[in-house]
């Protein structure tokens, strides 16, 4: 059986909105910091002063800035497809083939189940499992596009043995 309906799913930090959304954060609140003058940072009848939180934030921003930016000029990334020479699924974080990124490897056929976690406060979670019950490391829901359960759904449809397990 082949891959056939698992879609290649790739993601880098300079494709990853969240990247832009922090990059964005940081600029603002470097860009107000540099706006509001420390001396008007006072209530209206002059009691209640914080000149210090003005430079604070303009380096909270700053700093935020600067790592989402130097994150983005690294550019690692993520995902997974299926092997069409040998089959085997593959997927991968940081920079693939590389001393610096982390990957994975294996064939279907040795795949046991996926289980999908859905959590109310974070991020859903995804686990994979070989036949022997081992959860194989650096799968997770960032290597597979989103819903997960339809890439589930397809993994599970070309190949019927595996188990997918839904939990909320």
């Amino acid at each position: 059986m082949t891959g056939v309906g698992i879609p290649s799913y790739r993601r880098s930090a300079r494709t990853d909105w969240r990247m832009w959304l922090l990059l964005a954060f940081g600029l603002g609140f470097l860009w107000a910091g540099s706006v509001i003058d420390p001396a008007d940072n006072c209530s209206e009848d002059g009691r209640e002063c914080a000149p210090w939180l003005v430079p604070l934030a303009q380096g909270f921003g700053a700093l935020v800035a600067l790592g989402a930016g130097l994150n983005m000029l690294a550019n690692p990334n993520r995902g997974s497809f299926v092997d069409p020479a040998t089959g085997d699924l593959v997927w991968w974080q940081g920079r693939i083939g590389s001393s610096g990124g982390d990957e994975g490897r294996i064939h279907p056929s040795q795949i046991g189940k996926l289980r999908i976690v859905r959590q109310d406060d974070s991020d859903d979670e995804v686990h994979l499992y070989n036949r022997a019950g081992d959860r194989l490391f650096w799968f997770d829901q960032e290597v597979i596009p989103w819903p997960y359960e339809r890439w589930a759904e397809r993994l599970a449809a070309a190949w019927p043995h595996i188990v997918v397990e839904r939990s909320d």
